[in-house]
């Protein structure tokens, strides 16, 4: 299932200035390791969780411990808000 524009681009947005590193949000790798390889902390991701889920209208609530565990790309992320953001009630 394709992720929509506007999941991605809020993904990005509020995922970028919470990397140590100074990435625009464009040129981020939905592929590379959250952690790992962009230095996310626990804490930054539940942060950029928040942030996204609030942005797509998404209920955080929709995610499981396991679900969160499993998110480990951009594109992971992506992916799930995707999912959910098609079964959510409009605001």
């Amino acid at each position: 299932m394709p992720v929509p524009a506007e999941v991605d681009e809020a993904a990005r947005r509020n995922l970028a200035p919470l990397l140590d590193r100074d990435i625009a949000p464009g040129e981020l790798d939905p592929d590379r390791d959250l952690a790992d390889d962009y230095g996310l902390t626990s804490l930054n991701k539940v942060l950029f969780l928040t942030s996204v889920c609030e942005d797509t209208g998404v209920a955080l609530s929709r995610f499981t411990e396991r679900d969160v565990a499993r998110m480990r790309t951009l594109r992971d992320v992506t992916d799930l808000l995707a999912s959910h953001a098609e079964s959510e009630p409009a605001r």
